[in-house]
């Protein structure tokens, strides 16, 4: 299997280690984060697991008797792979971190739990710089070179009016098997079929688990099963509870937990200085493409996370504070996504398939907001300018996200 080198790998050692800092990495389960930790370590530095009993024994025991002879026999780095499933891992951490920090460095890598549980992780802060490790962009696919935030708002600004030629392949294949790297760089249908069921299955009966007191787990799949012919759409939460014949505050704490298990995402809707906008109804979109069927949804949830994944990026990197957000007023006037900055909006994104001719809708709030308006369509070799309207863009998405990080 070919290898892949993540955006986050020179980052994560400029912005975390070499500033004595331990980097944690979380994100969906099976996007490459143990695969992208281990990327740091030499022969004679050390893995360890917390589902590995020998390990768990020893740690349990006492965490600095495990530093010392990792520091006595190896050189000094070390990744811990889901050590936050220890009730006393914050605690523990601190004191191996404090104790060794000048002579160690650490990288903690774990799935939503790790997300969850860092958020009360008071003891921690200032230690650690974390990273979202998410499915691979369109740029990681095909191993280009990534914008600064800087090069990102040039081109926003000015796109350049050549199409530039990408291994069309790579891109379908993207767009068949999703983003996570081990179906992508298999391209196997009948592994992906098996690995996409296993996963689902390990996110709701264990992740799910662990992380809440759901008992009605065969209800959960079906709530799950439901979402990906949902996507794009702000959700009806009551539409589901008709469906599942629970309580609405029951589905709801469900969908909740589906996105603690990085299941799906939410993008609310921006609001700010935006007439008649609604304020609280999200639009969902899974972390694996693939689970839709239909296409136009299928791409318009690629280009969801294409546009998450650089939004994390920038955050997670310190380059600036960015958030991603859709467009929807009363009437139903909608704009698929907007990125933007504490200064408002920096540009906004509609999906198509196929169709060249730009949509309207975005129009509606141009009274409200000025920002240069990107029509994506998966069609390949599209860009052009609108006449009417020269801050306006019809581009293919191999051309829009080719540098997005």
């Amino acid at each position: 299997m070919p290898k892949l080198i993540r955006n986050l790998t020179p980052i994560i050692s400029s912005l975390a280690l070499a500033n004595k800092k331990m980097a944690f990495l979380s994100g969906p389960r099976q996007c490459g984060k143990t695969t992208l930790a281990k990327s740091f370590l030499d022969s004679n530095d050390l893995y360890f697991n917390w589902d590995d009993l020998k390990f768990r024994k020893n740690w349990t025991k006492s965490p600095s008797t495990v530093v010392e002879n990792a520091l006595t026999t190896h050189s000094p780095k070390i990744v811990l792979d889901e050590i936050h499933k220890n009730l006393k891992w914050k605690n523990q951490l601190k004191g191996v971190f404090d104790l060794y920090s000048d002579q160690l460095e650490i990288i903690v890598t774990g799935s939503a739990k790790l997300n969850t549980y860092r958020k009360g992780a008071d003891s921690l802060v200032g230690r650690f710089v974390h990273f979202h490790v998410l499915p691979l962009s369109l740029c990681e696919a095909v191993q280009g070179k990534t914008f600064s935030y800087s090069e990102m708002c040039n081109f926003i600004q000015s796109p350049e009016l050549t199409a530039k030629k990408i291994d069309s392949e790579a891109i379908d294949n993207f767009f068949q098997f999703g983003g996570f790297p081990e179906p992508f760089l298999k391209q196997n249908n009948e592994f992906h079929q098996v690995w996409q069921k296993n996963r689902v299955e390990l996110l709701i009966r264990q992740d799910m688990r662990d992380l809440s007191n759901i008992l009605r787990l065969s209800q959960v799949e079906v709530l799950a099963s439901f979402l990906p012919d949902r996507v794009g759409s702000p959700l009806s939460v009551q539409t589901l509870v008709e469906d599942l014949d629970v309580s609405f505050n029951t589905v709801k704490s469900w969908l909740g937990q589906l996105q603690n298990v990085y299941y799906h995402f939410e993008i609310k809707p921006f609001s700010k200085s935006v007439t008649r906008s609604l304020k609280k109804e999200g639009k969902f979109y899974l972390y694996d493409i693939s689970q839709i069927e239909a296409e136009g949804p299928r791409f318009e949830n690629f280009v969801a996370l294409q546009l998450l994944k650089m939004v994390h990026h920038f955050n997670d990197t310190g380059q600036a504070r960015v958030e991603l957000h859709y467009l929807r007023n009363k009437e139903k006037n909608e704009v698929d996504f907007v990125v933007t900055n504490k200064s408002g909006p920096l540009f906004t994104v509609e999906a198509k398939l196929d169709d060249v001719s730009i949509d309207k809708n975005f129009r509606v709030f141009r009274k409200d907001i000025s920002c240069p308006h990107f029509q994506v369509v998966k069609r390949k070799s599209i860009l052009r300018r609108s006449v009417e309207d020269n801050a306006t863009y019809v581009i293919s998405a191999s051309d829009f996200f080719r540098q997005m990080p």
